[in-house]
């Protein structure tokens, strides 16, 4: 007696060899997403071997969230360092113990704040300030994420972190939910600062919606959505949406920019220094380097007497 002919059972499908894509994608992350969530679609609807973000949002933010994809991973960190600008509607006389919505109430106050007491509140705020880092925040303690040890009932001591706030304003003015803009160094939690201003007007506050708006230097404007490259993808597959990415370089444009010979290129990638290519450049700049043809070949940085070293080159040159 035999067994059951096997034969033509269908085996699984074949995996598709993950893409060598390059480029940064401005996505608009959804509300309830955390930041690595909408991290691992993207770089599954792109089928991209490598990709990162630049910052965390706050699964109840939206907004702006660049994704590197590929050879733009070795420019991310940089982009931790940029400005934010955020837009935040203030929920005046309660606060919680998250700072925003999804937490439980733990004090109360006065509801509501004229026009004059908020914008007093605002001036204290502005420039450069001590800002103390909440509890619910991936900061560590100890090797524990600081938000991990709220969950658990733990509040720890932390230190205050000096931040800039370089513009607040009332972009809606209601006085129980005004709708703020600000513009703020790496560092800065709206969450913390919406405590701060509702302290400083002599009551509490949380934040109740909070989207960001640009991460510097990329301009405030059009972002894709989840649902728009699930649909592309879905139509005409994931190279179809290669045509989204920005290039790699596009967040570097605050850095000068340095042409390079066919020879200085050589020299470049065969780690030997360029002498006094930039002897008005400081020491320290970091450089964006070209090849011929406005290749993009990487970082470069200015060392004594003009020299210039490499500090991070693209394993291929991108002309994109």
């Amino acid at each position: 007696m035999t067994g059951p002919d096997r034969s033509a059972a269908p085996g699984p499908p074949p995996r598709v060899p993950r893409r060598d894509v390059t480029g940064i994608l401005l996505l608009d992350k959804p509300l309830g997403w955390s930041s690595n969530n909408a991290l691992q679609r993207v770089k599954r609807l792109f089928n991209a071997r490598k990709a990162g973000h630049t910052g965390s949002l706050d699964p109840l933010a939206t907004g702006m969230l660049p994704i590197c994809l590929g050879e733009a991973t070795k420019v991310s960190g940089l982009l931790l360092d940029s400005d934010k600008e955020y837009r935040f509607r203030m929920g005046l006389g309660t606060s919680t113990t998250t700072g925003d919505a999804e937490g439980p109430v733990v004090a109360s106050g006065p509801g509501q704040l004229d026009r004059q007491a908020l914008e007093g509140a605002l001036a204290s705020q502005r420039g450069g300030i001590d800002q103390m880092p909440p509890m619910y925040s991936a900061l560590k303690h100890q090797g524990q994420r600081l938000y991990q040890l709220a969950r658990a009932g733990v509040d720890v001591p932390r230190a205050a972190r000096p931040v800039v706030i370089r513009s607040l304003e009332v972009e809606v003015f209601d006085p129980a939910r005004p709708v703020l803009r600000v513009l703020c160094s790496k560092g800065t939690y709206v969450r913390t600062l919406v405590e701060d201003i509702a302290r400083a007007a002599g009551t509490v506050a949380h934040v109740v919606e909070l989207r960001r708006l640009r991460v510097e230097p990329f301009p405030a404007g059009r972002m894709a959505t989840l649902e728009e490259l699930e649909r592309g993808a879905a139509e005409n597959g994931p190279e179809a949406l290669d045509g989204l990415l920005l290039p790699l370089d596009a967040a570097l444009v605050a850095m000068p920019r340095l042409d390079l010979t066919d020879a200085e290129e050589a020299r470049i990638r065969h780690g030997q220094a360029l002498d006094s290519r930039t002897p008005d450049v400081p020491r320290g700049c970091r450089l964006r380097l070209y090849g011929p043809e406005g290749r993009f070949l990487g970082l470069g940085e200015v060392a004594d007497a003009g020299r210039v070293v490499a500090r991070r080159l693209m394993a291929t040159p991108a002309g994109l």
